[in-house]
């Protein structure tokens, strides 16, 4: 392709890299074939249903969006807010779901219901009572349903009946949705789950009434109307979450458990291994109950508590075929897989999601090294590693066959291979640059860092450093994979020392390593990033370190405004991206697990946010935010900028009109790279 095109346009054009590339894996019982998400090149949006055969290995393009669509996608709001919360930024087919057999699967485009025949690859199309969202078939086929106007509709494929098994009862009410609350922080997407029979839905039903209201408004069209949500701001009332066992007959059937005490649904899952199981938690998440639902009530399977707070673990609890709780939890210093009572993994083996149960269970955990990932096959006899090159993966299993998905150091992107041989293709740019990274451990905690140079760079050249981490809790920055880097490397090629560091609270090392930003991120957070700039440093001469700057989104853009507030001494210029500057206006799931109830330590929030801090600001500082965010909401920005005006501290504001929490339009995200260069450049000398 050549460097015809730039860095930060390819980026943006490319969505970082991720159109063209498969995703989204179904392989069939039988292993023969594997069903997948891919769009037709490297710049088009719309994902199609592929599917790869792995006795030919060969590929072909099974639904085609194009073909089905002759007007421009319209998304609904609630779909949007959907694909905000999941961060899906692509369009076409983002998601699909398949019977037990895999003979049959069923989508949503543009809020329309398919249904296609896998063998033929014969799409038809359902009518449907609205704007349709999350259509899923039951495990028999024979059924699918979906949510539209927040009522949970059931369609028989074999008469065409649409029934609404569930309506709103009220203005705030919705079925078979998950709440903003599970998406954005229980990583929840779903709201009902079918019977193995089909005949029974698991449905949840969200009130939101006792949250509170937030506006979200447009300014740069003042005849638009303000956005309303419900956000449920830390301190303030969630949605109240109740569970129902709907019968083919209409029968509703209540689902029982101490919603005081556990408000939140975390999980819930209704396999063909067992009876259904739900995953509820107390408020301050110190507190879960794994509760089995049966013909005669609901019982408590597992009682867990933890002094600091329990994690939800993707895939987990469910069953084993001869019905064995499966689930995760901290253990002697480690997150351990349970079955039963018994523990399967050993000492240092950080578990961190269950990928599939059968008479084995399949997971994917970090040891020594928390930026590797590696999927294992673990039992009763013990662990076997799957993945056998050096970086991060992730897998996919159907009866003998495993798909891993596998990224590394050594090559762009993931690499899609099958066990019985082949490879799924990638249609995924090649970009511009290659990442020259070093991976160190440094410090008295061993903190994990990656050093990136100028391409080319001649020892003995003085360069400024840019700090360039997230470094809160949930999220890496150093992993072993080359497409991490590529926008560090870009700006390191712009004249920086570019360091990432993965401090205190980030996973793979342990729930102690976890928790140890418990009550204090902006202490625990900020002290790991300027120890290792200092332990890099002593190291490494090239670092000049009277020239130290700092950029981050969202938890990155808060611990940019609060290094340059809070140690000047070190940061001498700061980018804070979408930042959290007051933690009473996050929400209640992420903010309460790590700082407490606002009402009950209002000291930890004053010491943690950032408005106070305004008239310490003696350094560049631009702040970035899209005015359409309705996760960290444009209030954040607004409120430390008025406090910076206030005390006289002179700073950057850059708004983003229309832009969200995910900046996918491509032009904003090209130029926003350029912007944060020119504006470090100018700062720093």
């Amino acid at each position: 392709m050549g460097n015809a095109i730039s860095f930060p346009r390819q980026q943006a054009r490319t969505q970082r890299f991720t159109l063209g590339a498969p995703r989204t894996f179904t392989v069939t019982p039988d292993g023969g074939h594997v069903y997948f998400l891919r769009t037709a090149t490297a710049t088009s949006r719309a994902n199609g249903l592929w599917v790869f055969d792995t006795a030919t290995r060969a590929e072909k393009l099974l639904v085609d969006p194009d073909t089905l669509l002759a007007d421009p996608e319209d998304l609904s709001p609630e779909e949007r807010a959907r694909r905000e919360r999941s961060r899906e930024q692509a369009a076409g087919i983002v998601g699909y779901a398949t019977d037990t057999d895999v003979a049959q699967a069923v989508f949503a485009l543009s809020g329309r219901l398919f249904v296609v025949e896998l063998a033929s690859g014969a799409v038809r199309e359902l009518p449907a009572a609205g704007s349709v969202i999350d259509p899923r078939l039951d495990p028999t086929g024979r059924k699918v349903g979906y949510v539209a106007n927040g009522a949970l509709h059931v369609v028989d494929l074999a008469s065409g009946e649409d029934r609404a098994v569930a309506e709103p009862d009220g203005p705030d009410v919705t079925w078979g949705l998950a709440e903003f609350i599970a998406a954005e922080e229980m990583h929840r997407y779903r709201g009902y789950w079918f019977s193995p029979d089909g005949e029974h839905v698991l449905a949840a039903r969200v009130d939101n009434a006792p949250v509170s209201r937030w506006y979200i408004a447009d300014p740069a069209n003042p005849a638009t109307p303000a956005a309303e949500i419900a956000y449920p701001a830390a301190g303030t009332d969630n949605a109240v979450v109740e569970a129902f066992i709907i019968g083919s007959d209409g029968t509703r059937t209540p689902i029982s458990w101490d919603r005081e005490a556990f408000p939140y649904l975390t999980t819930a899952s209704w396999s063909s291994h067992g009876r259904p199981l739900l995953q509820v938690q107390s408020r301050d998440q110190r507190h879960v109950q794994v509760l089995a639902v049966g013909p005669d009530g609901v019982e408590v399977v597992a009682d867990d508590t933890d002094p600091h707070w329990l994690e939800i673990v993707p895939g987990a609890p469910g069953w084993t075929p001869d019905g064995k709780l499966v689930r995760v939890l901290p253990v002697d210093g480690a997150n351990r897989l349970l079955v039963g009572d018994e523990v399967w993994t050993p000492d240092g083996f950080q578990v961190r999601s269950v990928l599939d149960v059968a008479e084995d269970v399949l997971v994917t955990a970090s040891t020594d090294d928390p930026t590797q990932v590696h999927v294992y096959r673990v039992n009763a006899d013990g662990v076997e590693r799957l993945s056998t090159e050096d970086g991060v993966h992730g897998a996919v299993r159907g009866g003998d066959v495993l798909v891993l998905s596998s990224s590394g150091l050594g090559h762009f992107g993931a690499r899609t291979t099958v066990s019985t041989g082949g490879e799924i293709g990638s249609f995924a740019e090649t970009p511009v640059l290659t990442p020259e990274v070093r991976l160190l451990t440094v410090g008295e905690r061993g903190l994990r860092a990656a050093l990136l140079f100028p391409t080319g760079h001649t020892s003995g050249t003085k360069l400024p450093v840019l700090l360039d981490p997230y470094g809160g809790p949930h999220a890496q920055r150093v992993l072993s994979a080359r497409n991490a880097y590529l926008a560090s490397q870009w700006l390191a090629d712009q004249g920086f020392a570019v360091l990432v560091v993965d401090g205190r609270g980030t996973p793979g090392r342990g729930p102690e390593w976890e928790r140890a930003i418990a009550f204090d991120f902006a202490g625990a957070t900020l002290d790991d990033q300027v120890d290792a700039l200092h332990a890099v440093a002593a190291q490494e001469e090239d670092l000049d370190l009277t020239r130290v700057a700092i950029r981050g989104w969202s938890y990155g853009g808060y611990l940019s405004a609060l290094a340059v507030l809070r140690r000047p001494d070190v940061f001498h210029a700061g980018i804070a991206g979408a930042p959290v500057t007051d933690w009473r206006l996050y929400d209640t799931h992420y903010t309460e697990r790590y700082l407490g109830h606002p009402d009950e330590r209002p000291e930890v929030y004053d010491t943690n946010s950032l408005i106070d801090d305004a008239p310490k600001l003696e350094r560049p500082l631009m702040i970035v935010h899209g005015l359409a965010d309705d996760n960290v909401v444009a209030a954040h920005t607004l409120r430390l900028s008025s406090a910076l005006l206030a005390a006289g501290r002179p700073h950057t504001v850059l708004p983003l009109s229309g832009v969200t929490h995910m900046t996918p339009q491509e032009q904003v995200a090209e130029n926003l790279l350029l912007l944060q260069v020119e504006f470090l450049k100018r700062s720093l000398g």
